[in-house]
């Protein structure tokens, strides 16, 4: 997984929070403490902020907005930025973690999708 899927990742797991009031607010401060990284790390970049603070509204659109800005601003090769996605998506999804969910290595790979329930068709030539 690369440093922008895994923070666009922890950043919809921390939107979708925990499931008892403690989790929740363990995962609601550590995603707020990871969005606060990011808005020093994406200042200037007002399309990119705005896509921060979208959340669930138009999910395909803001992902990609914000993929393309933090790959561009090196948001995705900073370890503090990084740490903070890893340890949102550590208490947001133990199990998966724990499970090695998010630590996808597919720099040699064709064709590939990353997420659940998806469909895909490819033609290699």
């Amino acid at each position: 997984m690369t440093g922008v899927e895994a923070i666009i990742a922890a950043l919809v797991a921390g939107a979708a929070a925990g499931s008892t009031d403690v989790a929740r607010t363990v995962v609601t401060d550590t995603y707020g403490g990871l969005k606060n990284l990011l808005r020093g790390r994406l200042a200037g970049r007002p399309q990119a902020q705005e896509a921060l603070e979208a959340r669930e509204v138009e999910p395909g659109r803001w992902q990609a907005v914000l993929a393309e800005n933090l790959a561009e601003c090196g948001a995705d090769t900073d370890e503090r930025i990084l740490a903070a996605a890893r340890r949102l998506l550590e208490l947001a999804d133990p199990i998966g973690a724990g499970a090695g969910r998010y630590e996808v290595d597919a720099s040699q790979a064709r064709g590939v999708q990353v997420g659940d329930h998806n469909t895909q068709t490819n033609t290699f030539n």
